[in-house]
C-alpha cells in the first residue's frame, strides 16, 4: 500500500468550512494540495492544524462533521445513501470508507443488548476534533438517510469534553460519554433492518462495481510504499542503493513504480519534504536535518526545501 490518502472531496470540506468562516490558510500549505487525484494524510493533518488553529472554538469539528455533505464522501457517500437498509449500508461503510480516508477504521460490535459502530483513529494531529467530525457526520448521515428513523442511544468519545455537555447535545440531539473506552456511535440492533428512504438497487449495484475498481487502484502501491519505508531509513540513498535493498536492478525498480504511476525521483523528494517539514515543526537545526536527509551542506539543503515548498527553512518554520 502507498502513503495513506484522504479523497479530494473530503479535503474540499474542510477547505469550504475554512472558506466559509473567512478564514485564509498559509499560501504554501494551500498549494500541496492537489488539483486532482487525492490528498496525502499529511498534508491533511497539516490542513486540520491550521484550520483548528485559526478558529477560537473549541467544537470546531463537530461543526464541520455536522456541515458535510454526501458529496464529500465521494463515491461512498452515494453507495450508503443507495442500499436498502440500514444494516447493509454499515456493512458497506465497513468495506468502502478508505476511499473516504485511510486515516482510520471503522469496525462493528454488538454488546449488551447494544449495536457499537466504533471508529479506530490512526492520527494524533487534532485528534478530538477529527474524530467528532467524523462521528457526527455519520451520525448526521445515518438520520438523514433513514428519514430520521435512526436514533443513537449514545455516543461515546475517549476524549474529555472540551465545551459545557448542553452545547454538544444542543448540536447532536444525543446522549454523550466521554472518556470512554471507545470513540463509537451506541445503537439499538433493531434499526439495522430501517429502509433508507434513497434505496436503489440499481444504482448500488454499479457504485459497488466502481468503489472495487477504485479500491484495487488504491492497493497497487507495493513497490511505492516499499521505496518510501526504506528512504525513511535511509533518505541519503539513491535509486540504484534502494532497488539493490529490495533485490533488483535499477532498470528494474523504475519499471515497477512507472506501473504505479510514480517515479523515484518524485517519491523520494515528496518523502525528503515531508520529513524536513516534520522535523522543522519540532524545531530541530538545519544544519542537523541537511545532514540526516543527505544534503552536502545547509545550503543544499535549503536551496531544496525553496523548490518544494516556496519557502525557506526558516520562513516555513516561523509561518
Amino acid at each position: 500500500m502507498t502513503e495513506p490518502t484522504v479523497t479530494l472531496r473530503f479535503t474540499q470540506g474542510l477547505l469550504q468550512a475554512a472558506e466559509r468562516r473567512g478564514i485564509e490558510l498559509p499560501p504554501a500549505l494551500s498549494r500541496r494540495v492537489p488539483e486532482t487525484g487525492r490528498t496525502p494524510l499529511a498534508v491533511q493533518d497539516q490542513l486540520w492544524q491550521a484550520y483548528c488553529d485559526a478558529v477560537d472554538d473549541p467544537l470546531v469539528g463537530l461543526q464541520l462533521g455536522l456541515g458535510l455533505q454526501v458529496g464529500h464522501l465521494d463515491l461512498v457517500g452515494m453507495l450508503l445513501m443507495s442500499c436498502e437498509t440500514l444494516g447493509e449500508a454499515l456493512d458497506l461503510l465497513l468495506e468502502y470508507h478508505p476511499i473516504v480516508g485511510e486515516g482510520g477504521d471503522f469496525a462493528l460490535r454488538h454488546a449488551g443488548g447494544n449495536c457499537l459502530l466504533i471508529y479506530q483513529p490512526h492520527y494524533q494531529t487534532c485528534r478530538r476534533q477529527r474524530v467528532e467530525a467524523v462521528l457526527a457526520c455519520v451520525l448526521n448521515l445515518a438520520r438523514w438517510v433513514s428519514g430520521g428513523e435512526f436514533a443513537v442511544r449514545c455516543l461515546q468519545f475517549t476524549s474529555a469534553a472540551a465545551a459545557p455537555m448542553a452545547d454538544y447535545q444542543r448540536m447532536l440531539s444525543a446522549s454523550l460519554q466521554f472518556d470512554a473506552p471507545e470513540d463509537a456511535l451506541v445503537f439499538d440492533p433493531a434499526l439495522v433492518a430501517t429502509p433508507l428512504i434513497q434505496a436503489n438497487t440499481e444504482i448500488r449495484d454499479q457504485l459497488k462495481k466502481l468503489a472495487d475498481k477504485l479500491l484495487q487502484d488504491m492497493e497497487r502501491g507495493e513497490y511505492s510504499m516499499a521505496v518510501q519505508r526504506m528512504l525513511r531509513q535511509q533518505p541519503q540513498w539513491g535509486k540504484e542503493r534502494v532497488a539493490e535493498a529490495l533485490g533488483m536492478s535499477g532498470r528494474h525498480l523504475v519499471r515497477k513504480l512507472q506501473h504505479e504511476g510514480v517515479t523515484f525521483k518524485l517519491l523520494r523528494s515528496s518523502l525528503l519534504q515531508k520529513m524536513a517539514e516534520e522535523r522543522l515543526q519540532r524545531g530541530e537545526p538545519v544544519s542537523g536535518i541537511a545532514e540526516e536527509l543527505g544534503f552536502s551542506d545547509e545550503s543544499a539543503f535549503a536551496k531544496a526545501f525553496k523548490r518544494w515548498s516556496g519557502q525557506t527553512p526558516s520562513q516555513y518554520r516561523e509561518q
